[in-house]
């Protein structure tokens, strides 16, 4: 491979089907158990080996870090590895999708990286978007058990405002470390980070006429099954998306 040769990387994103948390280790960690899966939608990275540097464009490039701090440059680094990387950000920040860990991860895959453990402390979802697919996910997101595949339709909303993961889970703990009465134990935290989620939970419910369920800290909600509700919902962008049976390595590798 010369320096001129781009390598193409697909980046899915991971959508998280349910979430509980069992406890928090010394080092106020959560350990957690929960069920992730691969979506197709996915950011598109474009790698050359030997230069240096990171830019961005696409829908969510504006404001995205572009130097040591992101999680790109943080992969490349654990893997030893040097390149140039452009990326084409389809997947929202702080929306609970894992856009940046499945950045990284697709990094850490083309560096021919597969650590699971070591890759957790890039951030708690690296581990699972390094094995993709279906896994049961447990300790702080290093336990990445895979599970067989289950096809599913899916259809996510985002809403025009993030929420801070780390926010979400001082406000977990703030709150006495609740259970959520559905499937995911940080809703009632990310209620109390962001209170207009609640407004978006019951308009999305309204418009489909079943509850959604939130994806991770928020603030992308979900429903299973495909479901035309955009035109209700127009300040946000409606994804219909289905689940990936895996990751992959590279297209052009």
């Amino acid at each position: 491979m010369t320096h001129l040769e781009v390598v193409t990387l697909r980046a899915p994103a991971k959508l998280t089907l349910s979430l509980r948390i069992i406890g928090v280790r010394a080092d106020g960690l959560h350990l957690i158990d929960a069920e992730m899966v691969t979506l197709e939608w996915a950011d598109m990275l474009a790698i050359t080996p030997g230069g240096s540097g990171l830019s961005a464009d696409g829908p969510y490039a504006v404001g995205m870090p572009l130097d040591n701090s992101n999680l790109v440059a943080k992969a490349l680094r654990l893997a030893h590895r040097e390149a140039a990387v452009h990326l084409t950000k389809s997947i929202p920040h702080g929306g609970g999708l894992g856009g940046g860990s499945s950045d990284a991860a697709a990094v850490l895959r083309w560096a021919g990286y597969s650590d699971v453990v070591a890759a957790a402390q890039l951030g708690a979802d690296v581990s699972f978007c390094l094995v993709g697919g279906r896994a049961r996910v447990k300790g702080i997101g290093e336990i990445v058990e895979p599970l067989d595949f289950q096809p599913l339709d899916i259809t996510l909303i985002v809403p025009p405002f993030a929420v801070s993961t780390p926010a979400a889970y001082r406000a977990w703990d703030e709150l006495g470390g609740p259970r959520a009465h559905g499937a995911n134990d940080l809703e009632p935290a990310a209620l109390q980070v962001e209170p207009r989620l609640a407004e978006w939970r019951d308009r999305i419910h309204e418009a489909a006429g079943e509850p959604p369920t939130l994806a991770g800290s928020g603030a992308t909600w979900f429903l299973v099954g495909h479901h035309s509700i955009a035109a209700a919902l127009p300040e946000a962008m409606v994804v219909q998306t289905r689940t990936d049976r895996q990751q992959r390595a590279a297209d052009g590798r």
